[in-house]
């Protein structure tokens, strides 16, 4: 005991909230009031490097030091909503919109197989020129190509019958970020047509069908509070989603909110270390949104406690026109070409990019201590995929 609470003096750290955290890493739990305590301190860096600490105790013990790789396809920019912080809303007249070819996304595909994602995600505006059909055959035809491969969707809110339909036609997984579980602060982000509770119905629609399903918020959005945070980390707690990606709030020079300040860096490194104790067997994203607010945004996120990375796979002409905030990183090692470069930062830190779909599995199994996968470490002389 004299030990630890020294410990705690060298960290300038009340013992009883390092003991809450201890709690959080032990029990994957804390009673609400508690974390409503850790939420109103959780960025201040003592706090925030014991809570890193811990995060990635749990997150070497679940995966080791393995970082998965998804490849993301940005296939259209059109969108029929006209969400309030968004660069490609609707009413955005100044976007240069465009969809890809199917041919062009199974390129893109191809191109990412080679150099060894064994995960696609297609992401996109609420799109009405994206029919189930035009999905469901797009769908078939990356699962037919390279059944080795996982595939997520990030398509937005659709009815269940078009979620069942792409399930059976082989989406494994999908990403449809929850944004705030607030009902009102969620209202004031998005238009009136789209609501909180619509919005948590599609999430349970994705979770009754059997997808890995992904949620997720931004931090320091307009008007968010460290309320509305509680009510997000509560939501997932409750949801249990197997993914999930959080990032910083960036604003875009063409919305109503252009003026806002960018969310805090710091605050969303320390809400990831909460996510990895709350939901140990998380897939957690080290987002664009990390890497754009700082030059090692990325590899902070996952010495936070996040494990997976989506290097953009689009093709390099039309990275620039999904720009769904100002400055979004989409070259180096945010970009598919930019694999040796990621390889080799992670490899800085400690960490390995592997080969491997990296499914969620439940952090019990012994599956996770050994993860499988070709490492990518990015050092001469060793091998990467052409």
């Amino acid at each position: 005991m004299v030990r630890e609470i020294d410990m705690y003096r060298e960290l300038d750290m009340d013992p009883m909230l390092c003991q809450q955290i201890d709690r959080l890493k032990n029990d994957a739990c804390l009673p609400t009031d508690e974390l409503r305590q850790l939420l109103a301190v959780c960025d201040q860096p003592a706090v925030r490097a014991y809570l890193a600490e811990q995060a990635r105790t749990v997150q070497k013990t679940i995966f080791g030091q393995t970082v998965y790789m998804r490849g993301l396809i940005e296939f259209t920019n059109y969108c029929q909503n006209d969400c309030h912080y968004c660069g490609i809303r609707k009413s955005n007249r100044n976007v240069s919109r465009y969809r890809l070819t199917n041919d062009e996304i199974l390129d893109c595909c191809a191109a990412g197989h080679r150099k060894g994602f064994r995960t696609f995600v297609l992401q996109g505006g609420e799109d009405p020129f994206y029919t189930d059909e035009r999905l469901l055959r797009l769908i078939k035809q990356i699962k037919q190509n390279w059944p080795d491969c996982a595939l997520t969707l990030s398509v937005g809110e659709k009815p269940f019958s078009s979620y069942a339909a792409y399930r059976r036609a082989g989406a494994d997984r999908y990403l449809l970020r929850h944004e705030t579980a607030d009902p009102g602060h969620y209202s004031a982000l998005h238009p009136a047509n789209l609501t909180a509770a619509k919005r948590q119905r599609c999430l349970a629609d994705l979770k009754r069908l059997g997808y890995q399903t992904g949620c997720g918020f931004m931090v320091g959005s307009p008007g968010q509070t460290r309320e509305h945070l509680l009510s997000d980390l509560l939501f997932m707690k409750r949801f249990q989603p197997e993914m999930a990606g959080i990032g910083p709030f960036l604003p875009h020079h063409d919305t109503p909110y252009k003026n806002q300040p960018a969310g805090s860096f710091e605050l969303t490194l320390a809400l990831i270390s909460i996510l990895r104790l709350l939901l140990p067997n998380l897939l957690l994203s080290a987002t664009t949104a990390l890497g754009t607010i700082h030059p090692e945004g990325r590899e902070q996120g996952i010495l936070a406690g996040a494990n997976v990375v989506m290097p953009n796979l689009s093709p390099e002409p039309v990275r620039d026109q999904y720009c769904l905030y100002d400055n979004k990183l989409n070259s180096g090692a945010e970009s598919g070409e930019g694999l040796s470069d990621l390889a080799g930062r992670l490899a800085g830190i400690g960490y390995k990019l592997v080969v491997a779909r990296g499914d969620y599995m439940d952090h019990r199994s012994t599956a996770f201590c050994n993860p499988a996968g070709q490492p990518l470490t990015g050092k001469s002389g060793e091998h990467m995929p052409a």
